[in-house]
């Protein structure tokens, strides 16, 4: 017997054969009685599809009455503080085995193993995210409504089959991710950035300002970081190009990692982080953080939204100012994204070298006029040519990531700012994409990044730090990329 008719005779006895109704005698059909044309499915009463879908409520029902016999009996320790997660965890699990042998529920051991794991999801976890946050394979979560939910795998979007049973199950589970860092979210605070336990930024956004239900958007994070190794081995740059980026790390160079939304600038920043010597004092600035600076002498600082009277607020650009005073021996600034750019520049121009941080744009000019843009937005009414020097003397390197049409992510651009030229800023490509290889037949493409030939500036830098870098690296190819 099926689950569904298994579940249904547990729900209804009566149910178990076919043809029963609890409210009418049994009626033996008649044998003259012929239909004589076909019924039309608006003539029947007993349709199919409310059958179908009943045993599906019925299972339902037995999940809502585990999850609330689970509240009732282990009651305040679920925010018992004492209790670590894989305690309450097991305790949970045990009980609900016992909850569900108490409903004398025919099942199968897959479906007993299903319902416990659902209902512990929906009271422990993030109910039917947290397979999708379980699965390595997921980069990206995206919850459009509570019965839409797509997900990125390497780099290509799908649909799934899982959803919420209902707007106020997606709302209990947002404001379960929100709470757990202290921010909230409700109709007066209808938007809010957060991140999981693991450092998975989080997006919610609820209605008024989300018309057709609440959305979420999680952008996950690998539990182990990815090394530079990992970013060879997927294409994203070549070992000349990592050599030259440790070098240019070791030697204090101010690195801008340029790219649009989804094309990895953090985890690039994760691994350009990773070169930094041990014995430097790392000052981290971020909205939400989620870098995973490997080294011991980190500070990790986070701004803060305004509480509900509009006060107490702390910005990047207030966390930046404050950092100068802290030592450090790097800033390392998550985005910028507004007036904090200035102090940015400022503090790589006055003794903080070595700085890094990211910015949202498409090219490496791009990169140049968004912190123009960002500058200005200060509010300190620059004229456009200082603040275009500023970024010239400050800013050694922009690196370029981008996603391409395949799905992969790659270094397009390694870029030196040379300085200025009356009113421009001048940049050098030391490394740039190829694209003339191709793609494969999956349509991969199979060019990577490869070397100008030309000799960056910053190399006599190297040479006064005794930092040695081979000489094929800048080793231009037989046929150049720009053709």
């Amino acid at each position: 017997m099926k689950l569904s008719q298994r579940l249904q005779a547990a729900e209804d006895p009566d149910a178990a054969s076919p043809g029963a109704r609890a409210d009418l005698p049994p009626v033996k059909p008649s044998p003259v009685a012929k239909p004589q044309t076909p019924l039309k499915i608006t003539e029947t009463v007993d349709t199919p599809k409310p059958r179908a879908q009943q045993p599906v409520d019925v299972f339902a029902a037995l999940k809502q009455r585990a999850a609330t016999a689970l509240f009732e009996r282990l009651g305040t320790r679920f925010n018992d503080s004492t209790v670590s997660e894989q305690e309450l965890r097991a305790t949970a699990r045990e009980e609900l085995i016992r909850i569900v042998d108490a409903e004398q529920v025919p099942l199968s051991p897959d479906e007993r193993s299903r319902l416990v794991a659902d209902v512990a999801d929906d009271v422990l976890g993030y109910g039917p995210l947290q397979r999708l946050l379980d699965d390595p394979e997921v980069t990206e979560i995206m919850v459009n409504r509570m019965d839409q939910i797509y997900v990125e795998r390497r780099g290509k979007l799908t649909l799934t089959d899982s959803g919420f049973n209902s707007e106020e199950h997606l709302r209990r589970v947002i404001e379960r991710i929100v709470s757990k860092v202290g921010r909230r979210i409700d109709e007066s605070s209808p938007l809010v950035d957060a991140r999981l336990e693991d450092g998975s930024r989080v997006n919610a956004v609820i209605p008024p300002l989300a018309v057709g239900g609440s959305s979420l958007t999680i952008r996950k994070f690998s539990k182990v970081p990815l090394t530079v190794r990992n970013l060879i081995d997927f294409g994203t740059l070549t070992p000349e190009m990592a050599e030259l980026l440790n070098a240019c790390v070791k030697a204090k160079l101010n690195i801008i990692v340029s790219g649009g939304t989804g094309t990895g600038k953090t985890t690039l920043l994760n691994v350009l982080s990773a070169f930094i010597p041990e014995d430097n004092r790392i000052v981290t600035i971020e909205d939400a953080v989620e870098l995973q600076i490997q080294q011991q002498h980190v500070v990790r600082l986070e701004s803060r939204p305004p509480n509900t009277e509009g006060k107490g607020e702390v910005t990047i650009r207030d966390l930046l100012r404050n950092s100068l005073r802290m030592r450090p021996d790097r800033i390392v600034v998550g985005e910028v994204r507004g007036g904090e750019s200035l102090d940015m520049l400022q503090a790589m121009n006055t003794g903080h070298d070595g700085s890094l941080s990211t910015v949202h744009s498409n090219s490496p000019r791009d990169a140049i006029a968004r912190l123009e843009t960002l500058v200005l937005m200060a509010g300190m009414d620059l004229p456009l040519r200082a603040i275009r020097e500023q970024i010239a003397s400050a800013v050694n390197l922009i690196v370029q990531i981008s996603r391409l049409r395949d799905g992969t992510r790659r270094i397009t651009h390694v870029t030196e700012v040379q300085g200025m030229e009356g009113d421009i800023v001048t940049l050098q490509d030391a490394f740039v994409f190829d694209y003339s290889a191709g793609v494969d037949a999956h349509g991969v493409f199979l060019g990577r990044p490869v070397p100008t030939g030309i000799r960056p500036r910053f190399i006599d830098r190297f040479e006064d730090l005794g930092i040695r870098v081979s000489p094929g690296v800048f080793a231009a190819p037989l046929t150049s990329p720009r053709g």
